[in-house]
């Protein structure tokens, strides 16, 4: 008989967050939601008055901060007590109320940025000579470089009445994929039918038996395949869509537009595709080391996601996952290590799962208190990353909220994997530098390249497509369904190589991949990998000099550019050199894997 979940009661108090260090009882919620109504109506203070004076702005800068504390505690409490356990109504109201308040407090706020814009460049200037306005400075900076794409009053609100029909193909794939499609029935490695769905179609790629793999393969593309045309029109519309937006608001191209919102320039993209192309050789090598490992006549693309080796059948109780992810971190220095200890110390972290509580893991947290940790730990190798990755994200916001203002505390996605990438690079290097047992050792360098290979390669082919397409776009040409199949076909052939079999079902993988419907952000993903590896290398071989700029980095929240952010710690991203030493470590784990598999680990 299956084991029934423990209820949130049997789960004793030390192993669950202390949610209590942001408010002590739901009275006192309740009270700060009160608060917070009557704040939002101080906004007719502000509102045409802003340029007034240096009092008068830094006043209404400073409502506006206090209004978003506020409701940073108050949804933040109340998601979190509903993350506990989602069946409790009080809590699912609580998270509801906070959730329209917010909206209200937005719609309030937002005549902040239009004002300033509105603000004559001399006028604004006499403001900022101010000494108290100091603290603004970037604010300011970051909403002024944006000026000239900043339309009349009129065009912006036709943009934002567009911007619900531009977002229509996003949402209608989300409807197709997600609740119309149905895929069909395989057969498990039991002989059994079962349904293969979105969810399930990575598990039955990783099985053992390849005729299962190969019959889901084809059984999933095929679905996809019936409505071929559809996801076409679905996806030239929204290309479409951002070459619209981008034509209008006076860039040069939709990438540029993307990428202005982090005042990242085009070179990081392009030296990110240019960089991984300088390393398909070794990506290469990899897949040939896998077919080797594999003894099959002929990779496939659906011999891709199969471990190499049995996963490592270790019980990892949290008490020694904490103890290792201690011992990975030691790097860092003490000044790190305490405040980690803090974390593990001080109930940071709600660990088990429990009946209702939330699936996944995550980071999250207030300002005015510290940050907090959900798992579901599972006494496995993969629970013992997912504490050292958000422990990462979780530090990364303590040192951000102790050294800066509530306005620069938070930081950009562009950075947001950086430390918890970090984190677990460290940890990884730890186990795979004290592991003896050579099939061990093997199966943690394999888990390792597997995470470049889906995060640097995979994440930098979609990044090329979708600079493909949409340059397609903007150079009126036509962007159908057949079209989009032979770019992507290309792709794959350039990146997998002579030693895969590439396919003809996964020339439209592309219609099954929800991120293109939010173009150019998965470039983040493999950025944010390549200098979180680059740093820790540094930090490795540096020691006392590559920490101090790494704890500066994680001090500094959004207190500036992320490029700039990046560039003081010890990345370049518009140079090659972070990706290429992130890549250099891809290159040297291949060696180590090369020389096990021949010792037939």
């Amino acid at each position: 008989m299956a084991k029934a979940l423990r209820s949130r009661e049997e789960i004793p108090q030390e192993d669950k967050w202390r949610l209590e260090d942001i408010f002590a009882t739901d009275e006192e919620w309740e009270k700060k939601f009160k608060e917070t109504e009557k704040l939002i109506t101080l906004a007719e203070k502000y509102r045409g008055n802003l340029d007034q004076s240096p009092d008068m702005f830094i006043e209404g800068m400073e409502w506006a901060d206090k209004l978003s504390l506020n409701l940073e505690d108050l949804y933040t409490y109340a998601k979190m007590r509903r993350d506990e356990n989602n069946k409790i109504s009080l809590y699912q109201g609580m998270a509801d109320r906070a959730g329209m308040l917010s909206v209200q407090a937005g719609s309030a706020m937002s005549f902040i940025v239009p004002e300033i814009l509105a603000i004559p460049d001399e006028r604004l200037n006499q403001l900022r000579r101010d000494p108290r306005m100091r603290l603004y400075d970037h604010f300011l900076d970051n909403i002024i470089r944006q000026k000239e794409h900043v339309l009349s009053p009129a065009e912006e609100k036709l943009l934002t009445e567009a911007g619900e029909l531009a977002a229509a193909p996003g949402t209608i794939f989300s409807m197709a994929n997600d609740a119309d499609l149905k895929i069909g029935y395989i057969k498990d490695e039991k002989g059994q039918d079962i349904e293969l769905t979105k969810g399930n179609f990575i598990k039955f790629m990783e099985s053992k038996d390849r005729e299962v793999r190969k019959n889901a393969f084809t059984t999933f593309y095929a679905a996809y395949n019936k409505q071929i045309n559809t996801w076409g029109a679905m996806l030239n519309a929204s290309v479409k869509a951002d070459a619209f937006f981008a034509r209008a608001r006076r860039y040069g191209s939709s990438l540029e537009a993307a990428l202005d919102d982090d005042n990242v320039p085009l070179a990081v993209y392009d030296s990110l595709i240019e960089t991984v192309h300088s390393f398909l050789p070794e990506f290469q090598r990899y897949l040939k080391l896998r077919k080797k490992a594999l003894a099959v006549d002929e990779l496939h693309m659906y011999d891709i996601y199969v471990p190499l080796f049995p996963e490592i059948d270790a019980d990892i109780p949290f008490a020694e996952a904490k103890d290792k992810v201690r011992e990975g971190l030691r790097p860092l220095g003490q000044e790190y290590l305490k405040v980690l200890e803090q974390g593990f110390s001080n109930r940071w972290i709600d660990i088990y799962e429990n009946e209702g509580k939330t699936s996944g893991a995550y980071s999250w947290g207030t300002y005015s208190s510290h940050p907090y940790v959900l798992l579901n730990y599972q006494n496995t190798l993969d629970s013992l990353f997912t504490l050292a990755h958000e422990m990462g994200h979780a530090l990364h916001s303590y040192f951000s909220n102790k050294n800066q203002p509530h306005l620069y505390a938070g930081y950009k996605i562009f950075v947001a994997e950086v430390a918890s990438t970090l984190n677990e690079s460290l940890v990884m290097k730890h186990l795979i530098d004290t592991t003896e047992d050579p099939k061990k050792k093997a199966y943690l360098i394999n888990h390792y390249l597997e995470q470049f290979r889906g995060t640097v390669f995979r994440q930098t082919m979609f990044a090329e497509f979708e600079k493909i397409i949409h340059a397609a776009v903007e150079k009126n040409e036509s962007l159908t369904a057949e079209t989009l199949c032979h770019i992507y076909r290309e792709l794959n052939l350039k990146y997998f190589g002579p030693d895969v079999v590439v396919d003809e079902q996964i020339n439209i993988e592309w219609a099954r991949i929800p991120h293109f419907y939010n173009a150019f952000y998965v470039y983040k993903y493999a950025t944010g990998f390549s200098a979180a590896i680059a740093l820790s290398q540094q930090i490795l071989q540096e020691g006392g000099p590559a920490v101090k700029r790494y704890l500066d980095f994680l001090s500094s929240g959004g207190s500036d550019y992320p490029i700039e952010l990046l560039r003081r710690a010890g990345v370049d991203m518009e140079k090659p050199e972070p990706v290429r030493q992130a890549l250099d470590v891809f290159s040297d784990l291949l060696d180590q894997l090369d020389d096990l598999i021949d010792k037939k680990c």
